[in-house]
């Protein structure tokens, strides 16, 4: 065998076994790692291999891994959870956001600001599941869950949202549990009449499928709005979620500030004490800082952030999943808090506890977020401004272990 053949050989022997040699296939180094459920907010190293998360320690040789990402200066997450979006994106007129033209394709919307899960929240009904689950689920490297609506033609907007003949819990129910993987609970939405036939029918499908209700409530201002107290109280079930949380919405429901005296309702805290869980849903129309600064003033912070994401709200003032959890960091929620709401409590609410987390042997499902500092302004629906010197940005997110969005290249050697 001639020399440099000998040589060659030797040099791939070696190499060969320096990747033999190397434990892990990923490290993320040096970051602030904020993991809520193992109450872990401190520098530290997290190993990834086969797409699960090896070690989690203060300090981890980079040679054992066959890349290092460096993470010093930046915070490390759990996947971003966001369990109200609309991504039943199609091509239908008329179809709102049930495969049509409001809703967006999730991976354009939620690897570029840390989320990795995002649940589609009432696009699809039971009869149109399938055609879901092809064309988004199947289709999408998001992982993507669904609260399924009340409505069996979904959220098609208008009439088709006030049929009650089209409610159905048993058939609700007979389709979430035959696609239990998928999906993750039930939703009422844009109702308008006064009466409660929504809310009975999903907590009855509810019941059935043992999944939460998602209730967006309120739709009409030609009637006097139906009591908050009494839904929180006599209608909903502990885990259940309100959504739109801070919303005034023109009247047409009762509101977690009074509009009066600008103060908390004194029942809101104790519907939270009994498991409500109370959503941001932030939307293009369901978020206001009148309602949201003195809710938190008064110590009543949301269980769970979310964006309500389609192409209205992304455009106007909620943007995207990091601009809503900066607006919160804006007014005065801790860091670990909006990292807790967005990860770790998600996942305990749609009952997916393998997510929101990085427990060694759990998913490898990160964000690394830069806090920029600056001057900024975050601005509600109505023109009011709340000014901050931080904000949120993605820097890299991870998907079962694999990048999938790298803003600087840190990942690429």
């Amino acid at each position: 065998m001639k020399l440099k053949y000998r040589l060659l050989l030797v040099a791939m022997v070696f190499t060969c076994s320096l990747v033999s040699a190397q434990t892990y296939d990923m490290l993320i180094k040096g970051g602030r790692l904020i993991d809520p459920k193992n109450n872990i907010d401190a520098t530290m190293d997290i190993a990834i291999k086969d797409g699960k998360v090896a070690k989690v320690a203060k300090s981890i040789a980079g040679k054992d891994a066959a890349k290092v990402i460096e993470a010093d200066g930046l915070v490390v997450t759990p996947g971003l959870i966001d369990i109200h979006g609309h991504v039943f994106h199609g091509t239908k007129p008329n179809h709102y956001l049930s495969d049509g033209l409001t809703a967006l394709p999730p991976d354009g919307f939620t690897f570029r600001v840390g989320v990795t899960t995002i649940v589609d929240c009432g696009g699809v009904g039971w009869k149109n599941f399938d055609t879901f689950k092809k064309n988004v689920i199947d289709a999408s490297k998001t992982r993507v869950l669904s609260f399924m609506n009340i409505v069996g033609e979904g959220m098609r907007g208008g009439a088709w949202e006030q049929n009650t003949g089209d409610m159905d819990a048993k058939l609700s129910g007979m389709v979430a549990n035959q696609n239990r993987k998928h999906i993750v609970g039930f939703k009422v939405a844009h109702y308008g009449n006064r009466d409660w036939i929504p809310i009975d029918k999903a907590v009855e499908a509810g019941r059935i499928a043992n999944m939460p209700v998602i209730v967006d409530f309120g739709g009409s201002t030609a009637f006097e709005p139906l009591s908050i107290r009494e839904l929180f109280f006599e209608r909903l079930r502990p885990g259940d979620i309100y959504t739109h949380t801070y919303a005034e919405l023109n009247g047409s429901r009762e509101t977690v500030i009074n509009r009066e005296s600008r103060e908390l309702e004194p029942f809101i805290l104790d519907a939270q004490k009994r498991g409500i869980i109370f959503d941001v849903g932030y939307g293009g129309a369901s978020f206001e800082f009148k309602q949201a600064i003195p809710a938190l003033a008064a110590g009543f912070y949301p269980n769970t952030i979310s964006t309500d994401l389609h192409t209205g709200s992304m455009n106007a003032a909620m943007k995207d999943m990091l601009n809503v959890m900066t607006t919160f960091l804006a007014m005065g929620m801790e860091l670990p808090d909006v990292i807790e709401a967005s990860t770790w409590k998600p996942a305990q609410v749609i009952q997916r506890t393998e997510l929101g987390h990085l427990s060694e042997g759990a998913i490898a499902d990160l964000s690394i977020l830069n806090i920029r500092e600056g001057d900024f302004t975050l601005w509600d629906r109505t023109g009011q401004k709340v000014p901050s010197e931080n904000k949120l940005e993605c820097e890299v997110t991870l998907k079962d272990g694999k990048v999938v969005y790298d803003l600087n290249g840190r990942s690429i050697k």
